[in-house]
């Protein structure tokens, strides 16, 4: 049957304006205090009555709320109402609220609505701007659901909240065994670094060690973008992989007339983020013209080997030094005064090398050892997934 036979949406707020004092203390729930793949959230904040009865969602203690908004209803913002101040709470437009009638169990419900397929249904049917796209209210009232009678219910919760406390407990420890591996090889670049520089060693600036410079965009770039294969690469940070140390290839290519207004910058130099997540480090593979939130170095080579010039600039020592000179600022973002001025401690070629050579060798190692974790969260994933389709199919025994 359609969800709107056994739920009320958008319950009226007449029901706590009858009960509540304009002055009494109720809940607010943001939508980032809604959990994702957690059946029942924490509400953390308390307002008066009177300031969000108009403006805001009301729900109380029993309710489902569902995000309906990309990207919140792709990444499962979804939880049950409970331990509300006064059994009253209010939140964000952007919750669908879900009031089961006695027929349809609360936790039932979260169940069926924690399923990749409703998730992927809806996000089929999204309408409205990019980035404010929003489920509309009739694909959760229309959305047909199995009820099987009440105690039914009530043992297929049971079954499910046994097998997913196991799930999470498993989950649990395989992301505390990937963030053990990310600090390895955090602690493994530093400790080869450290080593390295031990004894003899060239203290320098980077504005001495590479020619630095920020790159250019032509304005407006739509006039200059071309789909013309012999056009010139149009380098972007979206071309770059959070993981990945270098840049091959690129989306985009601008046509040559806006070469000029832009930066060329040529295979083998460094390309650094200058702005947001900046200070990550990259290798080009390729040539092309870079936009005005890069930074581009150009190394002497005949000083710093290129490996080891990726992975230093790439330390928790550098970025660190990043992080300090960009303080202070409204938007946080790095120059090239300010990365000229940065000074490293640099060792033989042949040491810089070597630590090179060590830091891949171990960083090829937590690699392997972080595939294996993540192929252990998608195995739990789907297992979570198979659960719920053999709950909602008469299959869960």
């Amino acid at each position: 049957m359609p969800l709107s036979e056994v739920c009320d949406f958008k319950p009226s707020k007449d029901i706590p304006r009858g009960t509540v004092a304009d002055d009494a203390d109720v809940s607010f729930v943001p939508m980032n205090d809604l959990g994702e793949l957690v059946k029942y959230f924490e509400p953390k904040e308390v307002r008066k009555f009177a300031d969000v009865v108009k403006n805001y969602t009301y729900f109380a203690d029993g309710d489902v709320l569902c995000a309906k908004i990309t990207p919140c209803f792709e990444n499962g913002k979804l939880g049950v109402v409970s331990n509300l101040e006064c059994g009253v709470g209010f939140g964000s437009s952007e919750f669908v609220v879900m009031r089961p009638t006695p027929a349809l169990s609360a936790e039932f419900l979260y169940y069926y609505l924690s399923r990749d397929a409703f998730r992927e249904a809806g996000a089929r049917v999204m309408s409205g701007a990019v980035g404010h796209k929003r489920v509309p209210k009739e694909y959760f009232e229309d959305l047909p659901i199995p009820l099987p009678p009440p105690d039914e219910q009530k043992r297929i919760v049971a079954v499910l909240d046994q097998a997913f406390a196991a799930l999470d407990r498993a989950r649990a420890h395989a992301e505390a065994n990937l963030a053990n591996a990310a600090e390895m090889q955090v602690a493994l670049l530093s400790a080869a670094i450290r080593d390295a520089t031990l004894g003899e060693t060239e203290s320098i600036k980077l504005g001495a060690l590479c020619n630095i410079a920020r790159g250019g965009s032509p304005r407006p770039i739509k006039k200059f973008l071309t789909a013309d294969e012999n056009g010139v690469n149009w380098i972007k940070i979206s071309d770059a992989t959070a993981s990945g140390k270098f840049i091959d290839v690129t989306r985009e290519r601008i046509i040559k007339e806006g070469v000029s207004r832009s930066r060329f910058v040529a295979s083998g130099s460094f390309l650094l983020t200058n702005s947001m997540s900046f200070g990550r480090p990259y290798i080009l593979r390729t040539n092309g013209c870079i936009h005005d939130g890069w930074l581009v170095l150009e190394p002497n080579y005949a000083k710093v080997d290129q490996d080891y010039l990726y992975h230093l600039l790439g330390s928790k020592q550098i970025f660190s030094e990043f992080d300090c000179l960009a303080a202070g600022s409204t938007v946080r973002n790095l120059n090239i005064n300010l990365v000229s001025n940065v000074t490293v401690n640099l060792p033989s070629l042949q040491k810089q090398r070597e630590a090179a050579k060590r830091v891949e060798s171990g960083i090829e190692k937590c690699s392997y050892v972080a595939l294996r974790y993540h192929s252990q969260l998608e195995d739990l994933a789907a297992l979570r997934q198979s659960l719920l389709q053999k709950a909602f199919s008469g299959e869960l025994a």
